[in-house]
């Protein structure tokens, strides 16, 4: 795995071993990207079960002002932040070891605020309802902030809007999809 394009472009990225992440494709990080280009430079990013962190880091690389990494497990911590430092992007990065609803509440407390939020949280858990639903009413996001989940195909996305957003795209690849939402 490698950064695809920017200031870090094909820089080598680590990854944790095991199955607890599942690291993203350069395909289809580049598939993503491609159709977040336009809304990169200067943005901030908040990149929620980050795993390796080559999604965030993609972003910074690609322009993005600064990136928020959040991840639970020590060895994915390790990763990001070995990433952060050989693709020399760690001043434009945060990054927190906590659950996501603990680095949320962190975030509201620092009055952070992000104009894309990417979550890659485990399939078939509903972690990204529980999510969406504790940033709709957040000082974290704004009327424009894009959010992106990545989910397995056969996750269920009736009631989306019943939390406040709206479907804008859904990108289906071989195994997973990527879900891009705006707040309705």
């Amino acid at each position: 795995m490698r950064v695809i394009a920017g200031s870090a472009r094909r820089i080598q990225l680590q990854t944790p071993q095991g199955m607890e992440t599942r690291p993203t494709t350069d395909r289809i990080k580049e598939t993503l990207f491609n159709m977040l280009q336009s809304s990169l430079y200067d943005c901030s990013f908040l990149d929620l079960f980050s795993g390796s962190g080559a999604i965030g880091i993609e972003a910074l690389s690609r322009g993005a002002k600064q990136a928020c990494f959040v991840e639970q497990g020590t060895e994915a911590i390790r990763c990001i932040q070995k990433n952060l430092t050989n693709t020399k992007l760690s001043d434009t990065a945060t990054v927190l070891q906590m659950d996501v609803t603990t680095a949320i509440e962190r975030l509201e407390r620092e009055s952070r605020q992000f104009d894309i939020v990417f979550m890659d949280p485990p399939y078939r858990q509903d972690w990204e309802r529980i999510v969406l639903a504790r940033l709709r009413n957040s000082g974290l996001v704004h009327t424009q902030t894009q959010f992106i989940f990545e989910a397995a195909l056969d996750t269920d996305l009736t009631g989306i809007e019943q939390l406040g957003y709206e479907i804008v795209k859904i990108k289906k690849y071989k195994t997973n999809m990527h879900v891009f939402l705006s707040l309705a």
